[in-house]
C-alpha cells in the first residue's frame, strides 16, 4: 500500500509539475491581448501626466525667449502658486462648485428624477426623460449660450420673474456662481437619472416585498433597502460626476468668463487665463496639475468606499 501511495504521490507530482510549468506561459498569453491596450494608455495618459508635470516645473511661456527655451526652475511655480491668494480663492470656488453642482445637486436630482420616471406612467415618462436627456446630448458650447441667455439681464428667467412684477437681476454678475452651479446641474442631472434608472431596475423585486409585508414605510425602503442594493451605483456615479465637473471650463467661460473679476474663476479657468491671457504656461500648467492631483483624492475616496463590496 505504502509502494501504491507512493506512486499515486509519484504520479500527482508528475502531473501537477507540468502544470505548473504552463502556468507561467498561460498567464502571458491572457495579457498579451492586454499589450496594445496598455501601450494606448501610456502612450494617451501617462505620456500627457507626466509631460504636464515637466512643465509645470519650468518657466515655459507663450511667447517669447521662454516659448523657444524654457529653464527647469523646480518647485518655484509651485512656491508662487500656493503663496497667491487668487489661487486659494479659485481653490474654494472649486471645491464649492463640485460639490453644489455634482456631490449634491446632479446625484440628487437625478435620483429623485429616477424614481419619479419609473413610478410614473408612461407617456410623462417619455416627455420628462426626453426633456432632461437634452440638456446632456446638447454640445458643451451649445448648452453654454442656451444657460447665458437664459441668465442674462434680458433672457428667459427674468422674463418669467417679470410676469408676477419682480425686478430683473443681473444674475451673472450678481450671483455668477450660483449660476454656473444650476447650469451644471441642468447639464448634467441627465447623467445620474440614466445612471440611477438602471440601477434601481436591478433591485430585487422580493426584497421590497419582504420589506413591505414588514411593514416598512416608502421612505423606509429606499433608505434601508434601494441604498444599500444600489450603493456601488450611487459611489461609481459619484466619482464620474465629481471628475466631468472638475474639469469643467466652456460653461462657466461662456456664462462669466471667470468673473466678474475673478468671483467664478475655477481652476481649470484660472488656469486658462495664466497659460493663455498672462502666456504663463508653465505656471498654468502647475494649477491643472493641482487640479489633476484634486481629482486623484476624490477618486481615492470613491475607490476606497467601493472596495468593501468590491472585495
Amino acid at each position: 500500500m505504502t509502494a501504491v501511495t507512493a506512486d499515486g504521490l509519484a504520479g500527482r507530482d508528475r502531473g501537477t509539475a507540468p502544470r505548473s510549468r504552463r502556468r507561467p506561459g498561460r498567464s502571458l498569453s491572457r495579457l498579451l491581448p492586454l499589450v496594445p491596450a496598455v501601450l494606448m494608455l501610456a502612450a494617451f495618459m501617462l505620456g500627457p501626466i507626466v509631460y504636464s508635470l515637466y512643465g509645470s516645473l519650468t518657466d515655459r511661456a507663450l511667447t517669447g525667449p521662454r516659448a523657444a527655451n524654457p529653464q527647469f526652475i523646480g518647485l518655484q511655480n509651485y512656491a508662487e502658486l500656493f503663496g497667491s491668494a487668487e489661487f486659494w480663492n479659485s481653490l474654494v470656488l472649486t471645491v464649492v462648485f463640485v460639490l453644489a453642482s455634482a456631490v449634491i445637486g446632479q446625484n440628487v436630482l437625478g435620483m429623485l428624477l429616477a424614481v419619479l420616471v419609473r413610478s410614473s406612467v408612461k407617456p410623462l415618462k417619455s416627455l420628462v426623460s426626453g426633456v432632461v436627456v437634452l440638456a446632456w446630448v446638447l454640445p458643451e458650447i451649445v448648452a453654454a449660450f442656451a444657460m447665458y441667455a437664459f441668465f442674462a439681464k434680458d433672457g428667459t428667467l427674468n422674463a418669467f420673474l417679470g410676469w408676477f412684477g419682480l425686478e430683473h437681476t443681473t444674475w451673472l454678475f450678481t450671483f455668477p456662481m450660483l449660476s454656473v452651479i444650476l447650469a451644471n446641474i441642468w447639464r448634467g442631472t441627465a447623467f445620474s437619472m440614466m445612471v440611477y434608472n438602471a440601477a434601481l431596475s436591478e433591485v430585487p423585486p422580493d426584497l421590497m416585498e419582504a420589506a413591505t409585508i414588514d411593514g416598512a414605510t416608502a421612505w423606509q425602503r429606499f433608505t434601508r433597502v434601494t441604498l444599500p442594493v444600489i450603493r456601488r451605483s450611487i459611489s461609481t456615479n459619484l466619482l464620474l460626476t465629481t471628475l466631468q465637473t472638475l474639469g469643467v471650463f466652456t460653461l462657466i467661460w461662456v456664462m462669466t468668463g471667470g468673473g466678474p473679476g475673478s468671483s467664478s474663476a475655477t481652476l481649470p479657468v484660472l488656469a486658462y487665463q495664466e497659460a493663455f491671457k498672462f502666456a504663463q504656461v508653465g505656471y498654468g500648467t502647475a494649477i491643472a496639475t493641482v487640479t489633476l492631483l484634486i481629482g486623484a483624492v476624490f477618486s481615492i475616496i470613491y475607490i476606497r468606499a467601493l472596495k468593501p463590496e468590491v472585495d
